[in-house]
Formats: structure tokens, sequence, C-alpha cells
């Protein structure tokens, strides 16, 4: 069985909106899913996207072959969270006790 990461449609006419999910290869597009792993919003303007990346990274790990569109999204959602821990200063060390 040949699992992948990809899109699928669940947007209106002209409103496009689509969900990150895994599914059997050889089910359809629009068909049935394994799991939901997030959503994309071609038509919002900035962050338009959102991805639980442990559970794509789970899935990577098991074999799950991404599209294109979703892999720009897990490289993506890698580095924001890379940037997030480096941003988060170290928890500040107290002094230590003088004995007196």
């Amino acid at each position: 069985m040949s699992v992948k990461i990809r899109m699928k449609r669940v947007g209106a006419k002209n409103t496009p909106v689509y969900r990150i999910v895994v599914a059997d290869g050889r089910s359809p597009r629009d068909g049935k899913f394994i799991e939901e792993l997030g959503t994309y919003q071609p038509l919002q303007a900035g962050n338009n996207y959102s991805l639980d990346l442990d559970r794509a990274k789970y899935w990577l790990g098991k074999g799950a072959k991404p599209s294109d569109t979703v892999a720009s999204f897990i490289k993506k959602a890698g580095r924001a969270a890379a940037a997030a821990a480096a941003a988060v200063p170290a928890a500040p060390v107290a002094p230590a006790p003088v004995a007196g």
C-alpha cells in the first residue's frame, strides 16, 4: 500500500480551501483519507496554511510520500518551528545562595 500526503479540495466554487491529508495512493483526490494533518487557504494573504508537523513527520517516517506542495509546507513549518525554538530565551539562572 502506498501512502501519500496530499491535498483534498473542500472549498466552494471559486473559493478553494484544501485539507492536507494522509491517504492511500489508490484513493481519489477528494475521496477517503486516513488522517487530516492541516489546511491550506490559497486566497488568504500571509500565513495561509496550518500543519501538524509532528504527525507529518510521523507519517514521513512510515514511508508516506508528500506531494510537491505539501513538501514545501512541511519544509516551511519545520523552519518556522526551528526559528520559534531559537527565539525562546533560556530560563534565567538564579544566583547561588551565599554562605555566611
